[in-house]
């Protein structure tokens, strides 16, 4: 008998309906003869609207405030669990909703950005002994003083994934609205592909990159444990063995690596930029170090020496969201270093290549300026990594970009002639 363990999204229990449907995915893998832990996230749309309720009463700017608006951001999950566990009973089964403290799934106090710490696996494993399903509501946890906490976005799949490893379940099947992981947005580039396999770096890229298929977090925690992680779609009626998805695999599992397995984007980018900043050491910490302490991310950067070296430009992204508190840390913040103007641009997008095949093979670089430069595509700001390479562009040219550039890595999927 596997241990199974089943998450499904927002949109796959948008209402009772497709919980209804859940319920019945669920039946199936209990029937095949495995038991079943399934995480749910918050039904759609639930979750933002009682996070703009908390922030009609409070701008929780303290962690008192964040730990009263977790005990209530964290509510739209136990709902769903409770409600799932109520139809799998219905259907005949027996069925327990647990959250995440009666596990408990213990964490940090960085209420609403939590960290998971220990999964204690002994309750739910006897209630699954004695033939029970356990559906546990996802993206919370508790702190060691026990107050409720929240994951951050994505957090149910970071759930979902840390629960898989703690239990060693056989394998962990992501449900979503997508029937996998593709070359590109499907919506953008039409002939984009399904990938059977993609591998853990791949997929981490990926996810940290933009793609929204699985949450950046909940792939390092696969990485890091080896966690077979396949993603499925929801409403595909197929049995789980049956369905097409993508599986996420270790480099060597892949057959053959080509040069680039995908590309991802973000349209969530701001440009900063400090003219004439003294060119002496400790600048840059005295710039990134206040905005890391006021957890203000930054992404991309590029600095530009003036000729005689007494000077320099220094330009990094952030997400848009940041962009007014990373400017106001800038300007108010003790020992930020001196510089003479700042200029801001919202009006920019990130497109990445990815592949692990990138080890092996040269040019793919210079295929992506040539191929940007061809489209009339200025870059504004480049960054690499083994397996990737990122370029910041003018927002309004992404969807051009995209497709030229999968087209040229030959991504595009092959249309099949009819006789």
């Amino acid at each position: 008998m596997a241990l199974i363990v089943q998450k499904f999204g927002g949109t796959s229990v948008a209402d009772i309906a497709r919980i209804k449907h859940v319920a019945t995915r669920v039946k199936h893998e209990v029937e095949a003869g495995n038991q079943v832990i399934v995480v749910v996230s918050a039904m759609s749309g639930v979750t933002n609207q009682l996070v703009d309720y908390c922030n009609e009463v409070s701008n929780l700017m303290t962690d008192a405030a964040r730990a009263n608006a977790d005990h209530v951001i964290a509510a739209g999950e136990q709902v769903t669990s409770g409600l799932l566990a109520l139809e799998l009973q219905s259907l005949g089964l027996p069925a327990r909703a647990w959250s995440g403290w009666q596990l408990p799934l213990s964490t940090d106090t960085r209420y609403g950005k939590a960290r998971i710490v220990h999964i204690d696996t002994k309750s739910i494993l006897d209630s699954l002994a004695e033939g029970t399903v356990a559906v546990i509501a996802g993206f919370q946890g508790v702190s060691p003083e026990g107050r409720v906490t929240t994951l951050g976005r994505g957090g149910s799949d970071t759930s979902a994934v840390a629960i898989a490893a703690a239990f060693n379940a056989e394998r962990c099947d992501i449900y979503t609205d997508v029937d996998g992981v593709y070359t590109c947005d499907p919506r953008i580039v039409k002939k984009a592909k399904k990938l059977d396999k993609v591998s853990y770096e791949e997929m981490l890229e990926m996810a940290s990159l933009g793609s929204k298929v699985l949450q950046t977090r909940s792939v390092e925690l696969a990485m890091n444990y080896r966690v077979k992680v396949q993603v499925l779609s929801t409403f595909d009626e197929r049995p789980a063995d049956q369905l097409p998805g993508t599986l996420l695999v270790d480099e060597e599992d892949l057959v053959e690596q080509q040069r680039v397995t995908g590309l991802a984007y973000s349209r969530d980018e701001a440009r900063i930029t400090l003219v004439n900043v003294e060119n002496c050491p400790g600048v840059s910490a005295g710039i990134f170090g206040p905005l890391a302490d006021h957890g203000i991310n930054v992404d991309m950067i590029v600095q530009n020496v003036t000729e005689d070296g007494k000077q320099t430009d220094i330009t990094f992204t952030v997400g848009k969201a940041d962009l007014a508190r990373g400017l106001e840390v800038l300007k108010t913040a003790p020992g930020i270093p001196h510089y003479e103007t700042v200029h801001t641009d919202a009006g920019v997008a990130k497109i990445s290549v990815i592949g692990v095949g990138m080890k092996s093979h040269a040019g793919v670089a210079s295929e992506m300026f040539r191929t940007l430069a061809e489209k009339s595509i200025n870059i504004i700001v480049i960054s690499t990594s083994e397996i990737k390479i990122s370029v910041l562009i003018d927002e309004s040219y992404i969807e051009l970009a995209l497709r030229a550039l999968h087209t040229v890595y030959g991504l595009d999927a092959v249309e099949e002639q009819s006789c």
